[in-house]
């Protein structure tokens, strides 16, 4: 029996890790990133889906259009955490578990950054933590669809 994959979002700029401010951020590239869980996701029987948009619309409509045909959702939304209502929303009607994933440690940072719009509609929420964040998250997810069985 085949298993629906899992989702991994990432938002504006995340395409720029391991150069952008890698004192906050890290030196592992997305991709390195993406390898990583991959790996995770199939050891643990499931395939993972990733994406990145710098562009909120585009977020949008993949979390709108898998929605039915996914398992669950680790999201980065980078900036977009602190300003898009509807970014929230698409996540709010996703229909699975949603693990929020930020690399720092959000409420050490400018004040704007201290309210995630989407932290009210996810499961779990992981920052500070780097790279080992999506990590976490993973095993956060997998454990809410083992409980969800």
């Amino acid at each position: 029996m085949s298993r629906s994959p899992i989702l991994l979002v990432n938002g504006p700029n995340l395409n720029l890790l391991g150069e952008r401010e890698p004192h906050i951020y890290g030196a592992q590239t997305l991709s390195d990133i993406e390898r990583a869980i991959s790996t995770q996701a199939e050891q643990s029987g499931y395939e993972l889906i990733c994406f990145q948009s710098n562009h909120e619309g585009e977020l949008i409509d993949f979390v709108q259009n898998n929605r039915h045909s996914s398992a669950g959702l680790i999201i980065n939304p980078g900036g977009y955490a602190h300003t898009s209502v509807a970014l929230r929303d698409a996540v709010s009607a996703y229909l699975h578990p949603v693990i929020e994933v930020h690399l720092s440690n959000i409420y050490k940072r400018e004040s704007f950054r201290h309210h995630s719009y989407l932290s009210a509609v996810v499961q779990g929420i992981i920052c500070g933590l780097g790279a080992d964040g999506y990590r976490l998250a993973l095993d956060a997810l997998l454990a809410h669809l083992k409980a969800s069985k």
